[in-house]
């Protein structure tokens, strides 16, 4: 099967119905075990911020970021669970790790920063959530 270009596959999508384009994700969710959290939490950032004040957001915090402090020795290891983690390719996930401390993940779900401090760590690396 031949390559598919970045934009071969967006046009691919724009073709597609929003029933087969979320079909699509589930399908591709399962095939991967991975969620597509991130823009669930996005949506969900305005209606917690416009309901109170500062001190309840800081209170009850929903959105987290996780932080590569350092690679450790096992460097080659956090390159492929960075690459894991994100939609970065092997240079960037290279130089995220190379230019630590950076975010791997802003603004994700709880759960889904602790998997991947988890994942991050269980490679050897150093991780803050913040």
């Amino acid at each position: 099967m031949a390559k598919l270009s970045s934009t071969e596959l967006l046009d691919a999508f724009k073709e597609m119905t929003l029933l087969e384009l979320s079909d699509f994700v589930k399908q591709f969710e399962e095939t991967f075990e991975v969620t597509a959290a991130a823009p669930v939490a996005v949506a969900a950032a305005p209606a917690a911020g416009g309901g109170g004040g500062g001190a309840e957001a800081a209170a009850e915090q929903d959105e987290f970021d996780v932080i590569l402090e350092s690679a450790g020795d096992k460097k080659i290891q956090v390159i492929k669970e960075v690459r894991g983690l994100t939609s970065l390719g092997l240079k960037e996930a290279k130089d995220l790790v190379d230019n630590a401390p950076k975010p791997v993940l802003e603004k994700v779900a709880k759960d889904a920063a602790e998997k991947a401090k988890a994942a991050l760590e269980g490679a050897g690396a150093t991780v803050t959530v913040k």
